[in-house]
């Protein structure tokens, strides 16, 4: 039995030996007749696939359609007969979202103080936002022992609206078409100039002083070209030019102007004795040529044409008394153009008047340029113990010694629908003690 059982094992062995190498054999024999080792592609498969031709393998017995070759190998599990596909690595992707616009943050004002006297600068800072600015001045500004008076201290006029008295330093606030600022247009700037003004006082209780008047300049910049919108900016306001000559009002209006009558002088501070340079002028619109004129002006130390102490320094229809009261040189210049009239006056103060602030109010009319001057319509001024016109003959000057008299004559007003005089005020006007 033991043998038996050992011829067993041995036949086994030999059996599983005899398959493992005939199957050896079969894998390298072709199929036999009959039998499809690959299962051709259907005929409905193949016109949907859509494949080339040279795409599909025939096979050689039966020349059906066996497999596409897609340039791909498959690797053979067993590892013994297939070859190993080399994948070649994927190309980087190198595209980016685009990167948010960047939109331009708006500068900040820039804001500087201009010294026009000796000043130290050191004691006067200005802050500009985009509604006001805001100037602080040391109380010791000088370096002296004596502090300054806030009564001499003023920015166009306006007093300090409070001092801090931990840092010792005066406050002064403005919006920036307050306190008689000046505003300048360049081409890429907005410039608001304030004049800061500090006044020679007197020492209490005796008739000297120890500090000199002086001015500081205080500038504020602001961009004009910043527009991030390429749409057209259109006004949400009716502009005011438009509304006037819808109305048919005439535009009158005083400036004060640098010795050049160019520009317009941008501080309202003067000396005594020094010229004050005025510039009465009236803007017309789709009307016949016109002449402006001074029929009155009074000055007063508030704004308040009614006010006393007063001054009337022209008055009569066109007559400019001051040279003749005063003896000083205050004048008409001669008129060139018809739509401006300019004059010359000496600053000035009134007695036992604390404040060196005066104010104009004065009656601007317009006439026909091509009248004639009259008695009613004239600019003369007194020069070398006589009267001289402005424009025209010096015979219409010859009523200021006495009284000009008011004459009837063709009411331009009413037949071209327009208001030809109209009240205009200037000031305030800073006048300093003379500095030695």
């Amino acid at each position: 039995m033991g043998f038996n059982q050992v011829g067993i094992s041995v036949l086994l062995l030999f059996a599983v030996g005899g398959a493992t190498a005939q199957w050896h054999g079969l894998a390298a024999l072709p199929p036999p007749s009959g039998l499809q080792a690959i299962k051709p592609v259907p005929p409905s498969l193949q016109g949907s696939a859509g494949l080339p031709p040279q795409w599909i393998q025939r096979d050689p017995q039966t020349g059906g359609p066996a497999v596409a070759t897609l340039g791909l190998q498959l690797q053979n599990p067993s590892g013994a007969q297939g070859q190993q596909v080399v994948q070649q690595p994927a190309k980087q992707v190198t595209w980016r979202f685009p990167a948010a616009p960047q939109i331009p943050t708006p500068p900040a004002p820039v804001h500087f103080v201009r010294q026009s006297d000796p000043v130290p600068t050191q004691g006067v800072t200005a802050r500009c936002n985009e509604t006001a600015v805001r100037v602080e001045v040391r109380r010791d500004l000088f370096g002296t022992a004596a502090p300054l008076n806030i009564a001499a201290l003023t920015l166009g006029g306006c007093g300090a609206s409070g001092m801090d008295a931990s840092s010792q330093v005066f406050i002064y606030e403005s919006a920036l078409h307050g306190c008689n600022s000046k505003l300048t247009v360049t081409a890429k700037e907005l410039v608001y100039i304030f004049t800061l003004g500090i006044s020679s006082v007197s020492l209490s209780g005796t008739p000297i002083q120890r500090s000199a008047g002086a001015k500081v300049f205080i500038e504020c910049h602001y961009p004009r070209l910043h527009n991030v919108s390429s749409s057209a900016l259109l006004p949400a306001w009716i502009p005011y030019a438009s509304a006037q000559a819808a109305e048919e009002l005439l535009v009158f209006s005083l400036r004060l102007m640098m010795d050049d009558w160019i520009s317009e002088r941008p501080s309202n501070q003067y000396y005594l004795g020094e010229l004050i340079n005025i510039e009465a002028s009236v803007l017309q619109f789709n009307h016949v040529p016109l002449r402006v004129l001074v029929d009155s002006c009074v000055a007063t130390a508030v704004p308040d044409i009614n006010a006393v102490p007063r001054y009337s320094f022209i008055e009569n229809y066109g007559c400019l008394v001051d040279a003749k009261l005063t003896h000083s040189s205050s004048r008409f210049l001669p008129q060139t153009q018809a739509s401006k009239l300019r004059f010359q006056l000496e600053a000035f103060r009134f007695q036992q008047m604390n404040s060196s602030l005066i104010y104009f109010a004065c009656l601007l009319k317009a006439t026909v340029a091509s009248a004639p001057a009259n008695a009613e319509y004239k600019a003369c001024s007194f020069t070398n113990n006589g009267w001289t016109a402005a424009y025209g003959a010096d015979q219409v000057c010859s009523c200021c010694s006495s009284s000009c008299a008011m004459r009837k004559g063709r009411d331009l007003s009413s037949e071209q629908g327009l208001h030809l005089a109209r009240e205009v005020s200037l000031g305030p006007i800073m006048v300093l003690d003379n500095v030695w």
